[in-house]
């Protein structure tokens, strides 16, 4: 069993650099390209908001074809998708039609949706008290495409430019992009094997057979894997909830001051090289100390690292939303964002994974990845809105409004915790 972890881990981290460098070559500029296309400020962050849009719409189909026939081709699915979606917004570009391009953005979209649920994979042969370690792996190999990307989306446009064809500067990125996701699905199609999921799945029945328990791969499990279970096992444990809340409000601020950050940092005379670099510290901030994240996790528990995320956020939208024309203290701001997000994903993402039994997780699972990415949608949609009417200072501080039901449900958890001890993580 160590060997196929191993395995699965290492194509897992494969697939999440080629992943990785793919969605963060062609956001980098996608509120420019948006606002260029659209010629309107305010509609620019919708090309990011639609991003997370399609990928909060694939959750729950990629995560019903993984319940039913495990992570490969869920996997392989999205990445295909993400592939056919970025040349979609290239088309959209060259067109100069904004609608296309958005229809496009929501395709690429399914590119995060990989790797979002790579991380559940690494979860599905850990043992449970490696679990947060095992996630933040896989979140800690995206750091290196991640970061590359940004710094190659300028060269990247301008190589596609330099073709002729009338594709624009700014989306030339994405046509790197879908390469890159087509490689990324031929490595998880041919290399993912044994599934992890089906494998966590035949271990599970086994060690309940072993005790004598009902087959666990019978008809009550395939209920289990429905939505519905799914909802009732997040409806039945006070973690799980926390879990889904945690995941769900440090992603609505992070998309929500991330995506807007590249056009105030233009208003305040930064290049698109400049833009590049703190988009990159972002990112390595995201990414870089997940592997310590996911230490933090397991050794202090899901709760603490969860506290622990809320106020770095809370730090990193005041650090942002003051920083004006001072683009060292935004880069700061942006990378603290960074390390916020990946603590409350790693811990929020392990919390949930423990608290729900095998047979839901699935469900849940996607569950989680469609209320993210919907709140963080809705948040990226209103961004734009909110900088051309009241200013970027007001965005940080609506955003890290929205940590405060955070906060509570993590108070709330811990003090229950505290009154019966034996209750878990």
């Amino acid at each position: 069993m160590r060997a196929v972890r191993r395995r699965t881990t290492a194509v897992l981290i494969a697939s999440q650099i080629l992943g990785g460098l793919g969605v963060a070559t062609g956001i980098a500029l996608a509120a420019v390209l948006a606002e260029e296309v659209s010629g309107s400020e305010g509609l620019a962050g919708l090309a990011s908001t639609a991003s997370v849009i399609g990928t909060a719409l694939l959750s729950l189909p990629l995560a019903s074809l993984m319940a039913a026939k495990g992570r490969r081709p869920g996997l392989t699915l999205a990445y295909l998708i993400a592939a056919v979606g970025g040349a979609t917004v290239v088309l959209g570009a060259t067109a100069d039609s904004f609608p296309l391009m958005l229809c496009g953005m929501a395709a690429f979209g399914a590119g995060s949706s990989a790797n979002l649920q790579a991380r559940f994979a690494a979860a599905d042969l850990a043992e449970p008290h490696h679990r947060a370690r095992a996630i933040s792996t896989v979140v800690w190999a995206t750091t290196i495409g991640a970061v590359l990307g940004p710094n190659i989306a300028g060269p990247a446009g301008e190589s596609v430019a330099a073709l002729g064809m009338g594709i624009p500067v700014a989306a030339g990125p994405f046509l790197w992009g879908s390469a890159l996701f087509l490689v990324s699905a031929l490595t998880v199609h041919l290399l993912l094997r044994p599934d992890p999921l089906l494998t966590a799945r035949d271990l599970d029945s086994s060690a309940a057979a072993a005790h004598g328990e009902e087959d666990s791969s019978g008809g009550r499990r395939a209920d289990e894997r429905s939505l519905r279970a799914g909802l009732a096992a997040v409806a039945a444990s006070a973690r799980a909830r926390l879990a889904l809340v945690t995941i769900a409000g440090v992603h609505t601020v992070m998309v929500s001051i991330m995506v807007m950050t590249p056009v105030d940092l233009g208003h305040h005379g930064a290049g698109i090289e400049l833009i590049g670099l703190v988009i990159s510290i972002h990112i390595a901030g995201m990414y870089a100390f997940s592997p310590l994240m996911g230490w933090l996790a397991d050794r202090l528990g899901r709760v603490a690292v969860i506290g622990l995320s809320v106020g770095l956020l809370a730090c990193a939208a005041a650090l942002a939303g003051t920083a004006g024309a001072d683009h060292l203290q935004s880069a700061a701001g942006l990378f603290v964002l960074g390390l916020g997000w990946s603590a409350g994903l790693v811990a929020g993402s392990a919390l949930l994974t423990d608290a729900v039994p095998q047979g839901a997780r699935a469900a849940v699972q996607g569950l989680s990845d469609l209320t993210s990415n919907a709140a963080a949608g809705a948040g990226g949609a209103l961004s734009g809105l909110v900088v051309a009417q009241a200013g970027y200072g007001w965005l940080t501080a609506l955003a890290a409004a929205l940590l405060l039901p955070v906060g509570a449900t993590a108070l709330a958890v811990a003090l229950r915790r505290m009154r019966t001890p034996a209750s878990g993580t």
